[in-house]
């Protein structure tokens, strides 16, 4: 594909935009949106429930409690099909959506704010030149300045917006629209192998925690239902009986009487299946006393125990080396084997398992918002076989489950230079880098 430039160009002197063609135009927001926020009240019925994600706007059930649920949506806004919906805050964060086009009528959130066009700029132009401001952070570095982490409506209002002619708009719109379906169709596709790849490792951990590596062993009943048959001559067993559990109260924030201390917390263990000293650990303090109990030790297995999804609930790390000065932290539980009685590598992997980790999504408590307390991890059952075996198995599942691991981040790695692309593309098209008009295929 070749891409032709346009013929002449100007200084926009907005940084994040560059030069843009000498016949688009630098206009605040204002000028051609306006934003006015009507809250639904008695309507609220009428209406159906809107979220802004990663993947744009979406319908949810009014009855989907993920995530921060209200009793009521009286007080949610009403948006209309064709308005841009905005999330402000919390722009510290910057892997979470900021901008998307309602293709629908509804409710969305209160704290979003909501922009309709007057009609000389296209909705789905806009969204575009947003969504490459989301891509490039620019709303983060704008809520960065000073201590704010927000942006409201004045200031959405007066950024600037750059705005070719109508025609060209529209040119810019279908192009994009069509560009980014192809990638966004390659994406899922990809997406969809890396989900076959996790079902593969569930499936095969599954298997082989409960049932060995023998297939042709005699099998007895298990005496728990979820764990069901398991090789005649392996045990179930308590984890309290091979184990130490020691939910963590360590929080991150830092007093000047405490000792300094490196935080393993919730992301660190949510996104990594090995704790080494390569993460980057936040800093914090805790008391001797949190130091003595919750230090971590290569071997030790943690575990999330806090979480707004069950499923969430008991996801497991695996320290794999020696760490200076480490500690588990907030919303988190550690786990120390008793190496006499059970390999910590296998205890790990049986925590990977489906069958064993059901029963901490049966155990935590909640609504919106699920806890898991030391009884029900205590008194949950893993699969005993003999040590030696329990070595050998450990073996076969790194070996296994190092490949699949090497097929995903493969994978990850396609996915992540098609979203570079598109991210790309999207910029140099919507900042005039690129000439829409004469595209040469």
């Amino acid at each position: 594909m070749k891409h032709i430039k346009y013929n002449q160009y100007k200084n926009s002197n907005i940084y994040w935009v560059g030069d843009i063609p000498s016949h688009w135009e630098k206009i605040p927001v204002k000028h051609h949106f306006f934003s006015k926020k009507q809250v639904a009240g008695i309507l609220a019925d009428d209406y159906q429930r809107l979220a802004l994600t990663l993947n744009g706007v979406i319908k949810r059930s009014k009855e989907d409690a993920e995530g921060l649920q209200p009793e009521k949506f009286e007080t949610y806004q009403i948006v209309r099909k064709n308005s841009l919906i905005f999330k402000l805050i919390d722009l510290e964060n910057i892997k979470t959506s900021r901008v998307g086009l309602s293709k629908y009528d509804g409710l969305v959130s209160p704290a979003y704010i909501t922009l309709s066009s007057n009609g000389d700029i296209l909705p789905t132009y806009a969204e575009n030149y947003f969504l490459n401001m989301w891509y490039e952070h620019i709303f983060n570095q704008l809520g960065s300045v000073g201590v704010r982490s927000n942006l409201n409506k004045e200031d959405l209002l007066n950024l600037p917006i750059i705005k070719p002619p109508l025609e060209e708009q529209e040119l810019i719109s279908n192009y994009l629209n069509k560009q980014t379906t192809k990638i966004n169709e390659i994406i899922a596709k990809n997406e969809k192998l890396i989900h076959l790849l996790e079902g593969k490792k569930v499936s095969l951990i599954n298997q082989i925690v409960t049932k060995g590596l023998n297939s042709d062993v005699t099998m007895k009943y298990s005496g728990i239902e979820i764990i069901g048959e398991i090789p005649k001559h392996w045990e179930v067993e308590k984890i309290k009986n091979i184990s130490q559990v020691k939910p963590s109260n360590i929080d991150k924030k830092s007093k000047e009487n405490e000792p300094p201390v490196l935080l393993c917390n919730y992301t660190d263990v949510y996104n990594n299946e090995f704790i080494t000293m390569d993460i980057d650990f936040m800093k914090a303090t805790a008391t001797p006393d949190q130091i003595k109990k919750l230090s971590l030790d290569i071997g030790d297995i943690i575990i999330t125990k806090d979480s707004e999804s069950a499923e969430d609930i008991a996801v497991p790390a695996i320290v794999t080396e020696n760490l200076e000065n480490v500690v588990c932290g907030y919303h988190l539980a550690v786990i120390k084997p008793d190496t006499n009685i059970i390999n910590p590598k296998f205890l790990f992997r049986s925590f990977e398992s489906d069958r064993i980790n059901k029963q901490f999504e049966l155990g935590a408590n909640g609504v919106t918002r699920f806890g898991l307390g030391s009884y029900p991890i205590n008194n949950a059952y893993i699969c005993k076989p003999p040590l030696n075996e329990q070595a050998e198995i450990v073996q076969y599942l790194d070996i296994e489950t190092s490949k699949i691991a090497k097929a995903t981040d493969k994978i990850l790695k396609h996915i992540e230079l098609f979203e570079e692309y598109k991210t790309s593309l999207i910029h140099h098209i919507v900042t005039g880098k690129i000439d829409v008009r004469e595209e040469v295929i």
